[in-house]
């Protein structure tokens, strides 16, 4: 929880900094755009996250994205499939991919980072093969598919700002984690496993089966923002769509409070997190600087989040070992 206060604290003061030296920021239209995409990152860095509490990564995240996205309007366009049959095609598809990297990791015990580098390559590949490389968008009748998930709602008294509906899913899935985190034996087993995945397996808990539901969870999050962004910006390029979107996703979670070492995490400090990026990529763009800057800005900010994680498990031992030896004394 100190964590996320700590994140929370970073993200005020990049707000206040971009308010009083970016000319735009604090305008409705500006908001409503950092609503939209810190809710469209925070789904991929809830996904990110319930991976990394187990103590993996999942690397695969910007490829499945791209998958999912490009295939989303291949489908509906190209294929003239009904929408009510590519929704769930397109996301039973992301939950097989968590499915294959799950077992490759508990059966075959490769290490997740490796499995999901060659994912990055594998889906990013395959979406570029099946579209000939062609750009993939909505037109015609199916724009109206799109208009209905890029619903706004008006917010009294706001000028020129509307509530983007992709706050109602990120908002529900927040609840959703964080209920499953605190409140059932299966959250507590999963960051059981990630604290300990040996001892908890002694202990009979099903780690191999968590670490599984927690790739599929991460694809199928990942390919339920794929088709969100989707139907944001309208069409995009299978060579670069969701490019680095990994690098968001797992920086939010690790600024949210998500240790890298596994069984710890905060559904409102990720949330947070990915708003705080946000944040930082429309102030670099708002105070004049290079937009080159944007990826040396966040793993400046990924690298300080790491560190401030070995920090802090450095004090917290220290601080208990000299609370045991008092003791003892």
């Amino acid at each position: 929880m100190k964590k996320s206060f700590g994140i929370l604290g970073i993200f005020i003061t990049v707000c206040l900094v971009a308010a009083i030296f970016g000319e735009n920021f604090l305008t409705g239209y500006n908001l409503m755009n950092l609503t939209q995409r810190t809710a469209l990152f925070s789904i991929l860095a809830l996904g990110a996250g319930i991976v990394i509490v187990t103590g993996g990564i999942d690397l695969s995240i910007g490829s499945v994205v791209c998958l999912a996205g490009i295939t989303t309007p291949w489908l509906l366009v190209e294929h003239e499939w009904s929408p009510w049959l590519v929704l769930p095609t397109v996301l039973l598809g992301s939950a097989l991919i968590g499915l294959f990297h799950g077992v490759l990791i508990t059966k075959l015990r490769l290490q997740p980072f490796l499995v999901t580098l060659c994912g990055l390559l594998l889906y990013r590949g395959i979406a570029r093969w099946m579209t000939g490389d062609q750009s993939q968008g909505f037109q015609g009748e199916f724009e109206g598919v799109r208009a209905i998930a890029l619903t706004k709602f008006t917010i009294p008294g706001l000028e020129n700002y509307r509530l983007p509906s992709t706050v109602i899913p990120v908002t529900a899935l927040a609840v959703v984690l964080a209920l499953f985190l605190s409140r059932t034996v299966w959250g507590r087993w999963l960051l059981a496993t990630g604290r300990n995945e040996s001892a908890a397996r002694y202990s009979g808990v099903p780690t191999a089966r968590l670490i599984t539901l927690a790739y599929v969870a991460c694809s199928f999050l990942a390919g339920f923002g794929g088709m969100l962004f989707i139907f944001d910006i309208g069409s995009a390029q299978p060579s670069d769509f969701g490019n680095f979107y990994e690098l968001y996703a797992i920086a939010a979670a690790v600024l949210g409070g998500c240790s890298l070492r596994g069984g710890e995490a905060s559904v409102f400090g990720i949330i947070v997190g990915a708003a705080t990026l946000q944040v930082l990529r429309t102030a670099i763009i708002l105070l004049g600087l290079s937009s080159q800057l944007e990826f040396a800005v966040i793993g400046s900010v990924l690298l300080v989040g790491v560190a401030a994680d070995e920090l802090i498990r450095r004090f917290n031992a220290q601080r208990l070992e000299r609370a045991s030896h008092a003791a003892i004394h």
